[in-house]
């Protein structure tokens, strides 16, 4: 499809009816849907061939001439007299859409379908990857979904990933990936959901019913303005955290967030990293206008952009008044987080989800080394606030030095304060310190086999295997 997004002022009502009078100053085009996650894919480094039908039309020839522009093998999109290219025009003033104008093609011909069945096996040929992208528009019903049905299931080299309207009804795929929004996975689920924190909790009580609905190994459940959840088949559920704009003026942040993930899963990618990678990337899409799409200099841009991002404890405090007014309860938490493993992230994971905002403080390169001797830290401390501010579920990075981070819980006043380990909140010093101005202690998971002295014997003494750790 393609999208419109035109744009003008208004100065007055027209005479026929109380309606605006948009005097149109741009007019913009890009391809939208699946045309869009194309482009995503080519501008993320991938080698893209794009399957599918549109028609003769003006339409057709831009969204054709923008694809072959951005290096898409347009080989396989067939175009067919008569069809109507389906076109969204978004018209908007001000920064603010208006209204959306959608021409669409109501029916497709059975010829074009049966056409383009017969290509699936050569369209597949030599790929790494195929993403199903089925917005219900009917190119993918009847003969093109039996082929693929058929020939998919038994191609074990190439990952599947499905994005469809009806997740469930590619689970004869068996793909690797499914990836419904929340109205989608609601919808596989026969529920409705109602506040939107509440969304991730009912989707991870629902995993294996949306594993099993999607028959895919993987389910990621994009939430919008609440990030995503990561459901595997064995293993950790991954949370990430959007970075969302307050006006809604963009389009096709989703279709960025799974070209992302399949790309870095083709690469081999641990899948929670795949899916914070695909997070960033749709960060970036959402805060640009219109339909845009997420480069590799973008993606690498932004993730430089985290290399100074510790805040001192005075600015820390002032970005906290601010989220305190819009009613945000704050979590802090604390560490060396010096060689970052699975077991840190699943407990900074876990941290987010106590609050609103999380703040990470770490402590100094010269605090790490009176905790942990001379050989320590492994990364110094602009790495290590690097890699923690660019994970979606921290908020702030700060740096402290003095023995507990007593004074910056006593600056910033965290309504939670949390701590990973095998502790108890009596064991700890903060304990009082918190609970003197009203705030409580959380005690998370703790994974010895993945602590950081675990990981760092191993890689010294060569094993592979996960070892103990204090």
């Amino acid at each position: 499809m393609l999208d419109g997004w035109w744009s003008g002022s208004i100065e007055r009502l027209c005479r026929e009816a109380p309606a605006p009078v948009v005097e149109i100053n741009q007019r913009k085009f890009a391809p939208g849907g699946a045309a869009n996650t194309a482009m995503n894919l080519a501008a993320l480094g991938a080698k893209v061939r794009l399957a599918g039908i549109a028609g003769c039309d003006e339409a057709a020839a831009e969204l054709l001439r923008q694809l072959r522009g951005a290096g898409v093998d347009t080989a396989h999109v067939r175009q067919v007299p008569g069809v109507t290219t389906t076109t969204k025009t978004r018209i908007s003033s001000s920064g603010q859409v208006l209204f959306r104008v959608d021409d669409v093609q109501r029916g497709l011909p059975s010829g074009a379908l049966e056409s383009l069945a017969r290509s699936v096996q050569e369209i597949l040929l030599d790929q790494q990857a195929v993403v199903v992208c089925d917005y219900g528009a009917g190119t993918l019903d009847g003969p093109v979904r039996s082929r693929l049905v058929d020939l998919l299931p038994i191609r074990s080299e190439v990952l599947v990933v499905v994005d469809a309207h009806q997740p469930h009804t590619w689970a004869g795929v068996k793909p690797d990936l499914a990836t419904p929004n929340a109205m989608e996975a609601a919808n596989m689920l026969g529920l409705k959901f109602d506040a939107e924190p509440a969304r991730a909790t009912v989707v991870v009580d629902h995993r294996q019913e949306l594993l099993a609905a999607a028959g895919a190994g993987a389910v990621v459940v994009t939430l919008d303005r609440e990030g995503s959840v990561l459901l595997p088949r064995s293993g950790d559920v991954h949370r990430t955290w959007a970075r969302p704009v307050q006006e809604k003026q963009a389009s096709g942040a989703g279709d960025t967030f799974v070209a992302a993930l399949t790309l870095a899963r083709t690469a081999s990618l641990p899948l929670t990293t795949c899916v914070d990678l695909a997070q960033a990337a749709a960060d970036i899409a959402v805060h640009r206008p219109g339909t845009s799409v997420c480069s590799t200099d973008d993606l690498c841009r932004h993730l430089e952009g985290f290399l100074d991002n510790a805040v001192d404890a005075g600015e820390l405090a002032t970005h906290i008044g601010r989220h305190r007014e819009q009613g945000q309860r704050i979590v802090l938490t604390n560490g060396c987080f010096d060689v970052l493993h699975r077991g840190h992230t699943r407990y900074l994971n876990q941290a987010k989800q106590l609050g609103d905002v999380l703040v990470v403080a770490l402590n100094s390169d010269e605090s790490v080394r009176r905790l942990k001797g001379p050989g320590r830290p492994i990364n110094d401390i602009t790495d290590r606030a690097a890699v923690i501010a660019a994970l979606s579920c921290v908020d702030y990075v700060t740096v402290f030095d003095t023995p507990t981070p007593i004074p910056l819980i006593q600056k910033i006043r965290p309504e939670i304060y949390a701590k990973g380990g095998d502790y108890t909140p009596g064991m700890l010093a903060e304990t009082a310190a918190v609970e003197n101005y009203g705030g409580r202690v959380a005690i998370l998971d703790y994974v010895a086999d993945h602590s950081t002295t675990a990981v760092v014997d191993r890689i010294r003494s060569g094993r592979t295997e996960p070892g103990g750790g204090e």
